[in-house]
């Protein structure tokens, strides 16, 4: 229309610096987070290992009739390794099957304070089997020490110093079942 002035529309300079602080404000929260969220997740990764191989051995153990000994080894590897016997049932020797490590600095680790977890099978140690010199499954599932006796157990793995990357997995010796626990900075938490 003529004699009206056309009207400009956009954003001030004030409306840009608040969408610009409150996006600042959003990615530190953000940042924050996933810095949080990181050793757990990489905790999280090796715990499932544990429990893989551990289920895999026992599975092992059974379908191939065979002793599988695990081994946990310091600071952060695990291998599976079967029991070789003849026609005659003597031993002949072994055979590693798997050897695992786990990545991204988690380890065998028992960050102070730690309670243990509700199976109460200990925590002494990161790899809580009381005086058992082999740890091993047994033909029909059990873990089983090296004269045959059932054994209970913790493995916990922590990245160092992070109490809040806690994980455990337990083994109950009778049955050979593997749980895994996550701790939540109150108590430990079933997975």
């Amino acid at each position: 229309l003529p004699g009206m002035r056309s009207r400009q529309s956009g954003f001030s300079l004030r409306e840009m610096l608040f969408v610009v602080g409150i996006m600042g404000v959003l990615s530190t929260i953000a940042i924050a987070q996933i810095a949080q969220a990181v050793p757990a997740m990489k905790a999280d990764g090796a715990m499932r290992v544990v429990m893989g191989q551990l289920n895999t051995a026992r599975e092992l153990a059974i379908s191939q009739r065979r002793y599988i000994q695990v081994k946990f080894i310091a600071p952060n590897q695990m291998q599976v390794i079967r029991t070789d016997v003849n026609a005659a049932g003597a031993v002949t020797g072994t055979t590693l099957l798997s050897t695992v490590t786990f990545e991204s600095g988690i380890t065998y680790n028992i960050v102070a304070g730690l309670p243990d977890t509700p199976d109460a099978f200990g925590i002494a140690t990161p790899v809580s089997f009381g005086a058992a010199a082999t740890i091993q499954f047994a033909t029909d599932g059990e873990l089983v020490d090296q004269t045959g006796s059932p054994l209970n157990g913790t493995i916990v793995v922590a990245s160092p110093l992070i109490k809040n990357s806690s994980r455990a997995v337990t083994v109950f010796g009778a049955t050979g079942r593997v749980r895994g626990y996550r701790w939540n900075a109150k108590a430990w938490v079933l997975v």
